[in-house]
């Protein structure tokens, strides 16, 4: 620590109370102020887990960041044991802020390259949280062109830079390029979340609800492809209703151009195939699944390898296409023990209530939302739309129309509309449990 420095937490880290702090560290000799800045973060209140390089372990041992972490460090990215569930990806959302500190320039050059060959620099890309980064190299490497562009383009990307300071270094040198001091880092991430505080994080009893949302691409060749006009923002809406109700949300995206709501993890795909490959993953450990994405029925039986040429097909084009497979379907089919209660989406043109309640018997939904696309605004595109719920009950099928409103609101009727569903049918296999064990 630098002279007159305190390692004591300020009066207002009450702010980091609670907080998840994912830190890197990386080699150097300053990865033992990395031991100092663990100890200021726990003070505070932190949950801290911490990822090291192979060369960082040459100047501090993952047991002594253990010890003051209380928590495993990681050190592999292909380790049996922590990857058995996908262990890095758990990680990544696991953070609310990812810190380096130190970290050097080959770090900093691999970040900037979107580098994922080892556990660290996987993280960083895994992560939508907030990201801090403390650069710590000798005064020449720190000044060099190649290490200035770097850190500009990190910033580009979102990374907040904290230092690097001045002074004497380890090797002899005296200059720019020392690590910032913890205290230092540590303000630094308490500013971080006095000036965003983040969306509360969902209890550990809160249902994990998956939401599909926008189109799928089928390619017909490298160029072109098969697809609708969903614009997602219906799925994105329900996804932040779903977080704002402290649900932990899952979103499964096809290619749109929206952001990802506060609190919601989110997967990118293209094609049904893709989407369907994740909804199976995740359905099956969610307590509800809502399929709002358009999926494309059809794909090319097999796309070109290359651009298909006017002048080689001629004046028309006879295109193959098979059947993608039925997602919300397969979702609604699981194995008891498995399926999570389904809502599905309808998009129709004419006889919105009938041909909800088809799809809702044909395809065994718990609930249907159904709106009609073929009103001038709303719907795809829209900003804005109405729609038909209806639900199973004991008794049958209820209904009631929605008039149009803006689409946030009404993925705030659908979500609560679907919890409380979700939490009467809880409350039936509780009582059917229970009334089986007195039997």
């Amino acid at each position: 620590m630098a002279s007159g420095t305190s390692i004591s937490a300020p009066d207002k880290a009450s702010t980091l109370t609670g907080k998840r702090v994912l830190l890197g560290v990386s080699a150097g000799i300053a990865a033992y102020k990395s031991a100092l800045l663990v100890r200021l973060l726990k003070q505070a209140g932190c949950e801290v887990r911490v990822v090291m390089t192979s060369g960082a372990q040459a100047f501090i041992t993952p047991l002594t960041l253990q010890a003051l972490s209380g928590e495993p460090v990681r050190t592999s990215l292909l380790d049996p044991e922590a990857e058995a569930g996908m262990g890095h990806i758990e990680l990544a959302r696991w953070a609310d802020v990812v810190l380096i500190a130190p970290a050097t320039a080959d770090l900093i050059a691999r970040l900037v390259h979107g580098m994922a060959d080892d556990l660290l620099t996987t993280l960083c890309l895994a992560s939508d949280a907030p990201k801090l980064i403390a650069p710590a190299m000798n005064q020449a490497m720190w000044r060099h062109p190649a290490t200035q562009r770097n850190v500009a383009q990190l910033e580009n990307d979102k990374w907040q830079l904290i230092g690097p300071a001045a002074g004497d270094q380890a090797c002899g040198d005296v200059g720019p390029g020392r690590m910032s001091e913890p205290d230092a880092i540590f303000s630094a991430i308490v500013d971080l979340f006095m000036a965003s505080p983040a969306t509360p994080r969902p209890a550990a009893s809160a249902p994990h609800i998956v939401i599909t949302a926008g189109p799928t691409r089928e390619p017909l060749d490298p160029v072109r492809y098969l697809s609708n006009h969903s614009s997602g923002k219906m799925g994105f809406a329900l996804a932040a209703a779903a977080a704002l109700e402290g649900a932990n949300v899952t979103l499964i995206s096809g290619p749109v151009e929206l952001p990802t709501p506060k609190g919601v993890t989110r997967i990118d795909v293209e094609s049904a195939e893709q989407m369907h490959a994740e909804t199976q993953r995740l359905a099956p450990r969610a307590a509800l699944f809502i399929g709002c994405a358009a999926v494309a029925d059809y794909r090319a039986a097999a796309p070109a390898e290359h651009k298909l040429k006017k002048q080689e097909t001629g004046d028309t084009l006879t295109l193959t296409l098979v059947k993608n497979p039925d997602i919300i379907a397969s979702v609604a089919a699981l194995p008891a023990e498995q399926r999570p209660l389904v809502v599905g989406f309808a998009a129709e043109t004419q006889d919105i209530e009938r041909y909800a309640r088809d799809k809702l018997q044909r395809k065994g939904l718990d609930m249907i939302v159904a709106n009609d696309v073929s009103l001038a605004g709303l719907g795809f595109g829209s900003d804005q739309n109405a729609a038909w719920l209806l639900w199973r009950t004991p008794q049958g099928v209820e209904s009631r129309s929605e008039a149009p409103q803006p689409k946030t609101q009404l993925a705030g009727t659908i979500i609560r509309q679907a919890l409380a569903l979700l939490a009467t049918q809880t409350a039936e296999k509780s009582s059917n449990t229970a009334s089986g064990d007195i039997l």
